[in-house]
């Protein structure tokens, strides 16, 4: 066997071996030179019905690092769609590169024609780096979207339903904390001023609390202290601040062995997905340390509650409000069935969804 076939046969077995971690059933790749399409679809699970989950556009180091990517987020949209009673399954997809450069009408219709093959297995939506506007460039070679803007009759932007389920599950979280669930003078510092961390800022704000803010972006850090009284705090002070609540909303694994080894705080609640590095071990961390964690699987949900009432049609915003509203309930049982069994958070949410997953395996096959 030649240098070149015996290396193409490691780096096969690598991803498989990627796969095989998670429990995937496809994963697919997208590639299309004249539009600069570099793209993998990951779907996670399909029991509940066809996988939904958005599209993020990332200038990822290496294919690998996008690979991982792409295969964690899936598998949070199985639990996330799972715990909130949807009948979806777990997908997610990655366009790499840089979105001020690569960003087209040809590369979205592209990808649109990727996801129009897979017939209905993977519907897509905005994630990171993605607008409606990209969204209606995919609608119009697939109809396996969501995310689409009101006038087309969609909708709309998910992010103010993601930030409400969230602030739903971090009022919960404060509640069970402190007795109560006013957030009025509570200092919280949200890592991420994106749309979402942007209209969670604006919900705090409402209930006079004390926000702390920091990003990459200074143009938005600017904008959000001037319009919401927040004060701007380099990242890499987040973490030794003197804080109530930690509300990481950008990208994930924020909660790893150097931040948790500062992290000063009573509550762990934010919108981005998979925030705990490994999810045993800095999951029992937070517990140990006492930080009470709202599993972002589930208050991050609101954002598919959105483009799923879109997607089986009929939508009404009111309507998703109050599923998202639901959330602090959820929340409240996740975080007493923790301390009833000794369990992390993250388990105990972990147990309800793939409950739910197990008992509808019974009676209906994959997607």
């Amino acid at each position: 066997m030649s240098e070149v076939n015996t290396i193409e046969k490691v780096n096969k077995l690598s991803v498989f071996d990627e796969v095989s971690k998670l429990g995937h059933e496809q994963v697919v790749y997208c590639y299309d030179e004249p539009t600069g399409l570099k793209a993998i679809i990951g779907v996670h699970n399909t029991v509940l019905g066809p996988s939904l989950g958005g599209t993020r556009i990332w200038n990822y180091q290496s294919e690998e690092e996008a690979l991982k990517d792409v295969l964690r987020l899936s598998r949070g949209m199985t639990f996330k769609n799972a715990i909130s009673g949807l009948n979806l399954g777990g997908g997610k997809a990655v366009i790499i590169g840089d979105a001020a450069k690569i960003k087209s009408e040809a590369l979205f219709r592209r990808f649109g024609r990727f996801i129009q093959s897979l017939s209905g297995r993977y519907i897509t939506a905005e994630d990171v780096n993605m607008k409606t506007s990209d969204i209606e460039y995919v609608a119009m070679e697939t109809s396996h979207v969501a995310g689409l803007p009101e006038v087309l009759g969609g909708g709309g932007d998910p992010s103010p339903v993601t930030a409400f389920g969230t602030y739903m599950g971090m009022k919960a979280t404060v509640k069970k904390v402190y007795g109560n669930d006013s957030l009025e003078g509570k200092k919280i510092a949200v890592q991420g001023v994106g749309q979402v961390g942007t209209y969670l800022v604006e919900y705090l704000k409402k209930e006079n609390a004390k926000i702390y803010v920091s990003d990459i972006d200074e143009e938005k850090l600017d904008r959000v202290a001037k319009e919401y009284g927040a004060v701007v705090v380099p990242e890499q002070s987040l973490y030794d601040m003197d804080i109530d609540i930690y509300a990481p909303c950008a990208l994930g694994a924020t909660l790893n062995d150097d931040t948790l080894s500062q992290l000063k705080c009573q509550v762990v609640a934010g919108a981005a997905n998979n925030q705990l590095a490994d999810e045993r071990k800095h999951g029992k961390v937070l517990k140990d340390k006492g930080i009470v964690y709202a599993p972002d699987f589930l208050i991050n949900a609101g954002g598919v509650m959105n483009c799923y009432a879109e997607y089986i049609g009929g939508y009404k915003r009111e309507k998703v409000y109050k599923q998202a509203e639901k959330i602090y309930d959820i929340t409240t049982n996740i975080l007493n069935t923790a301390e009833k069994e000794n369990i992390t958070t993250h388990e105990a949410a972990l147990e309800l969804a793939l409950k739910r997953i197990s008992d509808m395996g019974k009676v209906k096959l994959a997607f």
